[in-house]
């Protein structure tokens, strides 16, 4: 007899619903949250959406402030370059662990993710893709099967908060010039090392990757268009 699945409470509906308009930009950095004007929206509690923000408050997606609420989290030029280096840190740990105890399920879920991101990112064109849904899912997809096979459950939940929290500054970047950047060839060299067991090669490959986004987001005036303070 299958098993059902829980049922979710209005919190952690609101709480999903509202990281995903912070991550996709419908909701953009330093934005102030009308916890009101949220629970008309969603359909929700009152406090369902105070404790939904209170959770992404504990995560580092808002912050609250005396007396005023909450608001987006802000981006900055230091804070882009330390979650970058964390995350750096971070996935190197995962992946070492994945290609340690990895077997052919795990490169056979590598490989099928890469092929559906690289389908994704063929159509229309490669700058176009990067922006649609679709891609961004088969992008998140192909970063957590690399490291999947990681039996340590705590790097893992680790890396995937750091993980959302850098997929809010790659979305910064998707819109502007990419200086021909060859996303696709950095994909398939961080998959092809990792295969092979290299880790020397796919942590290099990585660390090149990672960077390259923060080096285009900390070019751009995104950093400093942040709403002032009522």
């Amino acid at each position: 007899m299958p098993t059902l699945e829980p049922k979710r409470t209005q919190a952690e509906t609101a709480c999903d619903q509202i990281r995903t308009e912070i991550l996709d930009g419908r909701l953009p950095p330093g934005a102030k949250l009308n916890i009101k004007a949220l629970e008309e929206r969603f359909a929700l509690s009152l406090g369902a959406v105070r404790e939904a923000l209170s959770r992404l408050g504990a995560e580092g997606m808002v912050v609250g402030e005396p007396r005023r609420g909450y608001r987006v989290a802000p981006v900055s030029r230091d804070e882009l370059m330390d979650l970058t280096r964390a995350r750096i840190e971070m996935e190197a740990l995962c992946l070492g662990q994945a290609m340690r105890h990895g077997d052919v399920e795990w490169e056979t879920r590598i490989v099928a993710a890469a092929h559906r991101m690289e389908r994704l990112q063929s159509l229309p064109s490669e700058a176009e893709a990067r922006s649609t849904k679709a891609w961004n899912e088969a992008h998140g997809e192909f970063h957590e099967a690399l490291v999947s096979a990681c039996p340590n459950q705590w790097l893992l939940r680790m890396r995937h908060m750091l993980y959302e929290q850098s997929e809010r500054y790659r979305l910064l970047s998707v819109p502007l010039s990419t200086d021909a950047r060859d996303v696709r060839g950095e994909h398939r060299e961080i998959m092809e090392a990792a295969l092979r067991r290299d880790q020397d090669a796919t942590f290099q490959a990585l660390e090149r990757h990672l960077l390259a986004t923060a080096q285009i987001i900390l070019r751009s005036p995104l950093l400093q268009e942040q709403p002032p303070a009522d």
